[in-house]
């Protein structure tokens, strides 16, 4: 199965999710992500503050970006749960519409013209920084290095499973209502379910 079908099938299956358990199951969700969804403004706001303006002229609007003319980016189920019970419905139908046509640019296909389609992008995208914006922002700012430092020890705490982390509830509680994804790394990655052995959680 190619990336696209594989996106577009896993965006479908959480959509058709939550269509079938409602809007309370949406808000339920939310409510367990709430600690990470603080997180992510924090770090938004810390990427806009210092990166925003280096990052746009140097990568999307020059079209070089290292990380966005790639085809494929690293998605977790919990990735797409969460923008799903973040997103409107209008930016979901886009976002799904935009799967269903074939790219052959080598551009990543949740780009548009306006950016990335995800209301709430995936982690790995999140917390990408291209090696010349470390070198221009954090060798300059000792004080904002030590806050990204922060940030990226904290991201592993939703999502690395060393402890019970919300990446994997999230998948357990899709997983205990029969739903089965190939993006369920936390429960199907073979390097993921060692580190879970080691820490007594199988």
């Amino acid at each position: 199965m190619d990336y696209r079908t594989e996106q577009l099938l896993n965006q479908e299956l959480v959509q058709d999710y939550f269509l079938r358990n409602g809007g309370e199951e949406k808000e339920r969700v939310k409510r367990v992500c709430r600690d990470y969804l603080s997180f992510r403004e924090e770090v938004t706001a810390f990427q806009d503050r210092h990166f925003h303006a280096l990052c746009r002229a140097a990568c999307y609007q020059s079209q070089r970006s290292a990380c966005c003319n790639k085809d494929g980016i690293i998605t977790f189920f919990a990735d797409l749960v969460i923008n799903a019970v973040e997103s409107t419905p209008e930016e979901l139908t886009t976002l799904i519409a935009s799967l269903r046509e074939p790219r052959f640019d080598m551009k990543c296909i949740y780009l548009g013209p306006d950016g990335c389609r995800w209301h709430l992008k995936p982690i790995v995208c999140q917390m990408f920084l291209c090696e010349h914006a470390q070198r221009e922002v954090l060798g300059a700012a000792s004080e904002a290095s030590d806050s990204w430092e922060g940030m990226k020890k904290r991201e592993m705490q939703f999502r690395w499973p060393d402890r019970p982390v919300l990446f994997d509830q999230i998948e357990s509680r899709f997983m205990a209502a029969g739903v089965s994804s190939s993006l369920m790394y936390l429960h199907n990655s073979p390097g993921l379910l060692r580190i879970k052995k080691k820490a007594g959680l199988l």
